[in-house]
């Protein structure tokens, strides 16, 4: 049957209509929002002079919202009372911030926002806003520029707060501790430069802080400091550069107390090798006892024996210019039982020594009863020599590629501190063929000596060092295949070992260099790397 023309006319404008919603439906129909919101005024203006307001209120065109804001916002100078700044959780057309904090006279403030500020829909970040103004008649408009590296790392800290303390009547070196600073501000979470803006003519302290509980003054246990080695004058044309550092610890020794039968453990902060633990207490004629460290706590354990019928014992910890006493009290608990640990396990290097550890302090050794044989079945030579306060049995062969070395531990060659033996032990490692390492031979150009040369890996743990006090080729040899990153610390006391700062002593952490290399150290394969140091 033939349909009318109106009846046609009629479906073609429904279809049209229902086509027309669904494109307007469709995805994608236009470009993302990329345009940060916009300032629209501001109240009081920004900038301002005579400043007597408890709030500020900051107005942008569309919605808004505040990201990381406690990460972001930077307060200088900083205020004892925090403002309350909203919105808090949701969206808001304008910023408030309320001050709590009693306002000192003729000082210039400055609310720096990072990039917490966005708007609501899309996160585009209004980037690095600063509010500004001065209790006094005018802004000050002095800055310090600088940049901030890592004194040991590769990479330095990000988020990492930069201060001015100002040198007047009350300035003493302790003031970090107990003080926040004049002027701050932030690197935030991709810079490694540094500005702080609207600092008034003077004499500073300048440091940087890696502050990890956010109160603005230095903790020595959580936090890295840099500071620049004399006060700045401020206006200056210097660019600073500071590099950041973790302390050595100060010596703390925390209260001892019995954790099995007749072991004590003695927990530390910072180095304990000048730790000495004395027994006060009266003690039979038998009486003896051992220290060892725990392998992964800052604890020393005191052992001891014969078991005493006492209530308490008096102890003093001394470690240079610290000493107290203690009570520890005593109860009947069960002694530990000697338990047997090695490593490596699987492959040995071929200067990697194999290691016996126990779980109890180690008092006799029977060389007699442990044996070496290679996988021939011939008796390896091996010398043996016991780290008492780590409590381990190390063991040095001499050892040849692709092979396979069996240790058996013949029962009754161990004794425990509580005269507990062993039973008989099997253990078996393996070395590589020399084919399957590699090797580097580093050159060094222009540097400082002594110096510790370093292969790392990624994460900047140690694979191989050595020390060189003169001009020479390092050859690395037999190493694993893999990438190595190197780094070399310039030993300026000659202690082979690396050196931190410290603030109070004004002690610059020693140098440190980093330098990639060519190319992935590959089996059966060398690489040359020359480093060229830059005379300072």
């Amino acid at each position: 049957m033939q349909k009318s023309l109106p009846n046609i006319i009629l479906l073609v404008l429904i279809s049209l209509f229902f086509i027309n919603c669904a494109n307007k439906g469709t995805p994608g129909g236009g470009p993302k929002d990329e345009t940060p919101p916009e300032i629209i005024k501001s109240d009081p203006d920004n900038y301002s002079i005579h400043f007597n307001s408890n709030e500020i209120r900051i107005y942008f065109d569309e919605y808004v919202k505040l990201k990381d804001l406690q990460k972001q916002l930077i307060i200088s100078p900083p205020m004892k009372t925090q403002p309350l700044i909203k919105p808090l959780g949701g969206a808001s057309k304008y910023i408030s911030i309320t001050i709590f904090d009693t306002l000192q006279p003729n000082t210039t403030y400055a609310f720096n926002f990072g990039n917490s500020i966005q708007d609501n829909n899309e996160g585009n970040p209004y980037s690095y806003y600063r509010y500004v103004f001065s209790t006094g008649d005018y802004i000050d408009s002095l800055t310090v520029n600088g940049a901030i590296k890592d004194a040991f790392d590769k990479e330095p800290e990000s988020f990492v707060n930069v201060a001015l303390y100002e040198i007047d009547s009350t300035f003493n070196d302790s003031i970090i501790y107990k003080e926040v600073p004049k002027y701050i501000t932030n690197t935030l979470d991709s810079l490694t430069s540094f500005t702080i803006e609207n600092i008034k003519e003077g004499k500073y302290l300048l440091i940087a802080l890696k502050d990890n509980n956010g109160d603005n003054k230095f903790q020595q246990k959580t936090d890295k400091i840099a500071f620049h080695r004399e006060f700045i004058s401020v206006p200056t044309d210097t660019t600073y550069t500071l590099r950041l550092f973790k302390e050595a610890l100060d010596f703390k020794s925390i209260r001892p107390k019995l954790i099995s039968g007749e072991k004590i453990a003695f927990g530390f902060e910072g180095d304990y090798k000048d730790m000495d633990i004395t027994l006060i207490s009266k003690v039979p004629d038998s009486f003896e006892h051992r220290i060892t460290k725990d392998q992964k706590t800052d604890s020393l354990y005191y052992w001891y024996k014969p078991r005493m019928e006492v209530d308490s014992l008096i102890f003093r910890v001394s470690h240079l210019n610290f000493e107290t006493d203690y009570t520890v009290r005593i109860s009947e608990q069960k002694r530990d039982s000697l338990t047997i640990s090695v490593a490596p396990s699987g492959n040995i290097a071929f200067e990697e020594p194999f290691k016996i550890s126990g779980s109890t302090p180690f008092i006799k050794f029977d060389e007699t009863k442990i044996n070496i044989l290679d996988k021939d079945s011939t008796n390896v030579a091996f010398t043996g020599n016991y780290d008492t306060i780590q409590n381990t049995y190390i063991l040095n062969f001499l050892k040849t590629e692709d092979n396979k070395y069996r240790i058996q531990i013949l029962p009754n060659a161990l004794t425990g501190f509580f005269d507990n033996t062993n039973d008989t032990l099997n253990y078996s490692v393996n070395t590589k063929k020399v084919s399957d390492y590699g090797y580097v031979r580093i050159n060094l150009i222009n540097a400082k000596y002594p110096a510790i040369v370093q292969l790392t890996d990624s994460k900047g743990d140690v694979k191989v060092e050595q020390y060189t006090t003169e001009a020479k080729s390092l050859d690395f040899l037999n190493l694993s295949p893999g990438k190595y990153f190197i780094r070399v610390i310039h030993d300026a006391n000659g202690n082979k070992k690396y050196d931190t700062g410290n603030y109070l002593n004004k002690i610059q952490p020693e140098h440190v260099s980093h330098f990639e290399m060519s190319d992935e150290v590959r089996s059966d394969w060398g690489l040359i790397e020359t480093l060229q140091f830059t005379p300072n």
